[in-house]
C-alpha cells in the first residue's frame, strides 16, 4: 500500500503515516505539499515529508489523510532539506519546523493564493466583432480596440488608458468581454552604477564574486562606516546580473525602512519585505513573490530565513553577532547558522557582515571554515572616533550624567553638530523603594522589580509585562516617603529637556518608538542636520547612520562590565564598538566619552588600547582555555512549572537516568534554579549539557530528550531544548 509520511505541528517529534485521501493518484502526490489530516479530535495542517510506495502491511490502523491540499509543492526541495536538518540539528519537532516556513494563513491550512491580478480579455464572439459595430459606444469600442491590441490587460491597466468598469461591464453583459487572470511575468532585475571601492572593499568583493554559483562561507569584518553595504549592494548586482535571486537578513525591523530605501535607489529591481511588522495580506503577497521568483531581492529579520526562494544565489546575513537572530522560544534555532547551512544545501555563497563579528563567526574564520575579509579603514577617508573613559567616582550627578558629559553635549550643540547618548534602560527609574522601611516594588509575578515610568503613572515589569498604578504611599507602612533608585531613558530625558531647552530632544526606546514607521521617521527628521540629541537604548546603536553625531556618550558603562553569563565581556565590548562607531561618520571627527564608577576595569583598559578584532581574539583565548563556546559546544533543558521543586525534580530524574549512558568528555551540570528563576508565575530550572566535541553534545541531548518523552512530567510541566543556547539566563 501506499503510505505518505507527514509532519504535524503538534510537540511530538516524529512523522505520522496517513493513508492517502480517496481518489487520489500516486502521481499527484509530492513531498512539500500541504495536507489536512485528523489528529486526535482536531483536524490539522500538516506538510508530506515522504511517499512510501508498497508499504509493508501496518499492525496498527491507518487513518486517511483529508485532502491534499496543494497542486504542487510550495515549499521548494533545498528548503524541504533545510527544515528536516535543522529539526534534527535544534532537536525540535519537525512539524512545527516544517510550519515555520509558512506564512500564518497557510499554516491554518488556508487555500494558496497566486500573485495573479484581475483582468480582461476578449471573447470569442469580441474576437470577431466587425469594424465600425460599436460605433455609436466609443467608451465600448476604445475598450475592444484595447484589448485587441495588447490582449488582456490588467483592470489598473485599463483604468488607466481611461477605460472605466462600467464599460467593461457593459461589454461583459453583450458576452464581448470576460474577466481572467493575468499571472505577473518575472522582469529582468538591474543595479544602477555604484560608488567606488577602495582597495579592501575591493579585494573583498572580488574573492566573494569568484564563488559563482558555489557554497562558500565569507566573514566581511569592517569597522563601523568602512562601507560594508556598498559591498553587499555590489554582490547583488552580479547575483541579479546572473539572473538569480539575494537574500539579506536584518536583525531589526526598525532597519528596514532605510534598508528598503537604499535597495530602491540602486536597483530597478522587485523588491520583497518579510517581518512580523506587516499585515497577512502584504506578508503572503511577498512570501509568494519570493517563491515564484518575481521578487529579485528579499529583505526579512530573523524567519525570513525559511523563505522559499526559485533562484537562491546569495544570502548576506548584516550584523551577524546581533541576539536577535537567535529565537529565545518556540523552535530555538540561530537563523546565522541556519543560513551557512542553507548556502550549503542550496549552492550559492554566504555572506556574514559584522563591525563586531561574534566569537563563533570569528573562530570559523581563523580555523579556515570561513574567507574572511576585513575593512580596517572607514569609507570616504572619515577617521574613528576618540574614545576617552570619564570617572565619575565622586561626581555630582544628574539623572546619571556627569557635568563633564553634559558640558560636552554643550559644546558639540554650540558648533551645530549632534549628540547621541546611549543609557540601555528605558522608563524613569528600574526601583521604587520606601525611604522609611526600605520596601521595595517587586513584581508579584517574577524575581524582578517594577520600573516606574512616571509619564504613563505606572509600575511595570519589563519582563511578564504586569503593570500597576504607582502607589500614593508605601503599602507596608504607609510613608509617603518613596524614592527612585538608578536611572532610566525617561529621567534623563527630563533633565536634558531642563538643561537645553530650546534643543530638539529625541528618546529612543520600545516606549517612545511605537509604530512600524517611528523609527524611520526620526531618522529622516534626525538626518535633516539640525543640532539635537538623541537619547535611547540599544535601538539606536544597530546599523543606523547619523553624518551629523560627533559625540557619543554612554552614561551607564558599568552596567554593561559585570554579567553573570560568560557572553558578558563579548557583549560589552560589542555594545561599546557599535555605540561608539555612531559618532564621525562624515567628514567632521567624532569623540567617545564613556562613564564609569570602574576605570580600570580590564575591559575598558582593553578598549582604550585595542580595536574590536584584537580584543576578540584575546576573548576567544580564554574561551578556548576554557573550553567555552566557541571551543566547546553546549545545550540546555529547561523546565518551568507552577511548582519550584517538581521543576527541579523532573530535570533531576533525567540526569540520573542518563548519567551511566553519556558519551565521553561530556558533562551534566545542574539541575539548577535559572538565574530568574520566577517568570510570570511559573518557576524555571535549568540542566546544562557541555562537552568539547559536537557530536557528543548532540548525543547526549538526544539521549535525555527520549527519556524526557517518556517520562511523566504532569500538565503543569513544560520542558525545552535549547541547542547552542545564547542566553543563559
Amino acid at each position: 500500500m501506499t503510505v505518505l509520511r507527514l509532519a504535524m505541528p503538534t510537540p511530538l517529534r516524529s512523522l505520522f503515516d496517513y493513508l492517502p485521501p480517496a481518489g487520489i493518484e500516486l502521481a499527484q502526490l509530492q513531498p512539500g505539499q500541504r495536507v489536512s489530516a485528523t489528529f486526535g479530535h482536531r483536524e490539522l495542517c500538516g506538510v508530506l515529508v515522504e511517499v512510501l510506495e508498497n508499504a509493508a502491511p501496518s499492525e496498527y490502523e491507518i487513518k486517511a489523510a483529508g485532502a491534499i491540499l496543494d497542486t504542487s509543492p510550495l515549499l521548494t526541495p533545498g528548503l524541504q532539506q533545510l527544515c528536516l536538518w535543522a529539526a534534527d540539528y535544534y532537536q525540535h519537532p519537525i512539524g512545527e519546523v516544517m510550519t515555520a516556513a509558512f506564512p500564518t494563513r497557510l499554516r491554518k491550512g488556508g487555500q494558496h493564493q497566486s500573485l495573479a491580478i484581475k483582468a480582461w480579455q476578449l471573447t470569442t464572439h469580441g474576437k470577431g466583432l466587425a469594424e465600425g459595430a460599436l460605433a455609436r459606444s466609443p467608451r465600448q469600442a476604445e475598450a475592444i480596440a484595447a484589448l485587441r491590441r495588447d490582449g488582456p490587460t490588467s483592470q489598473g491597466d485599463l483604468a488607466g488608458a481611461g477605460i472605466k468598469r462600467p464599460a467593461l461591464k457593459a461589454l461583459e453583459d453583450k458576452a464581448l468581454v470576460e474577466t481572467c487572470e493575468l499571472n505577473p511575468v518575472p522582469r529582468e532585475g538591474r543595479a544602477r552604477p555604484g560608488l567606488t571601492l577602495n582597495q579592501q572593499q575591493s579585494q573583498a568583493l572580488s574573492a566573494i564574486a569568484a564563488a559563482g554559483d558555489n557554497f562558500t562561507c565569507h566573514l566581511l569584518e569592517g569597522v563601523t562606516g568602512s562601507g560594508k553595504t556598498e559591498v553587499y549592494l555590489q554582490m547583488i548586482a552580479a547575483c541579479l546580473a546572473r539572473g538569480k535571486q539575494a537574500l539579506v537578513l536584518i536583525p531589526e525591523i526598525g532597519l528596514t525602512p532605510q534598508t528598503v530605501a537604499r535597495f530602491e535607489q540602486r536597483f530597478d529591481a522587485e523588491l520583497a519585505v518579510l517581518h512580523s511588522g506587516l499585515g497577512e495580506a502584504q506578508r503572503n503577497r511577498a512570501w509568494e513573490a519570493a517563491r515564484t521568483g518575481i521578487a529579485h531581492i528579499v529583505i526579512g529579520t530573523r524567519s525570513a530565513i525559511f523563505t522559499p526562494l526559485a533562484q537562491p544565489g546569495l544570502i548576506i546575513v548584516d550584523e551577524e553577532h546581533d541576539g536577535s537572530f537567535k529565537q529565545q522560544d518556540g523552535f530555538r534555532y540561530s537563523a546565522r547558522d541556519v543560513a551557512v547551512k542553507r548556502g550549503q544545501l542550496e549552492a550559492c555563497p554566504v555572506v556574514l557582515g559584522s563591525a563586531t563579528p561574534s566569537l563563533e563567526s570569528l573562530h570559523n574564520a581563523l580555523q579556515g571554515r570561513y574567507h574572511h575579509h576585513r575593512l580596517t579603514e572607514r569609507a570616504g577617508g572619515s577617521k574613528l572616533p576618540k574614545l576617552s573613559i570619564l570617572d565619575v567616582r565622586k561626581q555630582p550627578l544628574q539623572a546619571g550624567m556627569s557635568e563633564g558629559l553634559l558640558n560636552a553635549v554643550e559644546d558639540t550643540l554650540s558648533r551645530g553638530e549632534q549628540s547621541l547618548l546611549f543609557l540601555n534602560r528605558r522608563g524613569f527609574a528600574p526601583t521604587l523603594q520606601c525611604h522609611d522601611c526600605g520596601w521595595i516594588a517587586d513584581c508579584q509575578h517574577c524575581d524582578a522589580r517594577l520600573t516606574m515610568h512616571r509619564r504613563q503613572r505606572r509600575l511595570r515589569c519589563h519582563h511578564c509585562g504586569h503593570n500597576q498604578p504607582i502607589p500614593s504611599a508605601c503599602p507596608e507602612c504607609r510613608s509617603e516617603q518613596l524614592l527612585t533608585l538608578g536611572v532610566g531613558t525617561e529621567q534623563a530625558e527630563g533633565v536634558l529637556r531642563e538643561k537645553f531647552p530650546m534643543t530638539a530632544l529625541y528618546r529612543v526606546d520600545s516606549d517612545s518608538m511605537q509604530g512600524r514607521d517611528a523609527m524611520q521617521a526620526l531618522v529622516d527628521q534626525v538626518n535633516g542636520g539640525e543640532p539635537c540629541i538623541l537619547l535611547g537604548t540599544q535601538m539606536l546603536t544597530k546599523g543606523h547612520h547619523f553624518p551629523t553625531v560627533t559625540l557619543v556618550g554612554v552614561i551607564d558603562m558599568d552596567a554593561l562590565l559585570f554579567s553573570g553569563d560568560f557572553r558578558g565581556e563579548e557583549r560589552a565590548a560589542q555594545l561599546l564598538t557599535q555605540v561608539a562607531g555612531r559618532a564621525g561618520r562624515a567628514d567632521r571627527p567624532g569623540q567617545v566619552i564613556v562613564q564609569t564608577h570602574h576605570p580600570d576595569h580590564p575591559g575598558l583598559q582593553g578598549a582604550l588600547t585595542k580595536d574590536f578584532h584584537n580584543q576578540a581574539i584575546e576573548i576567544l583565548a580564554d574561551r578556548t582555555a576554557r573550553s567555552l563556546p566557541p571551543a566547546g559546544n553546549m545545550a540546555l533543558l529547561r523546565s518551568d512549572c507552577t511548582d519550584a521543586a517538581q521543576g527541579e525534580q523532573f530535570l533531576r530524574d533525567l540526569r540520573l537516568a542518563a548519567q551511566a549512558h553519556m558519551p565521553t568528555g561530556v558533562t551534566i551540570i545542574g539541575p539548577l534554579p535559572a538565574p530568574m528563576q520566577r517568570r510570570a508565575g511559573r518557576f524555571r530550572a535549568q540542566m546544562l549539557v557541555h562537552g568539547k566535541g559536537r557530536r557528543e553534545v548532540q548525543q547526549a541531548t538526544r539521549r535525555l530528550i527520549s527519556l524526557a518523552q517518556q517520562q511523566k512530567s504532569g500538565r503543569n510541566l513544560n520542558w525545552s531544548v535549547d541547542i547552542d543556547p545564547q542566553d543563559m539566563f
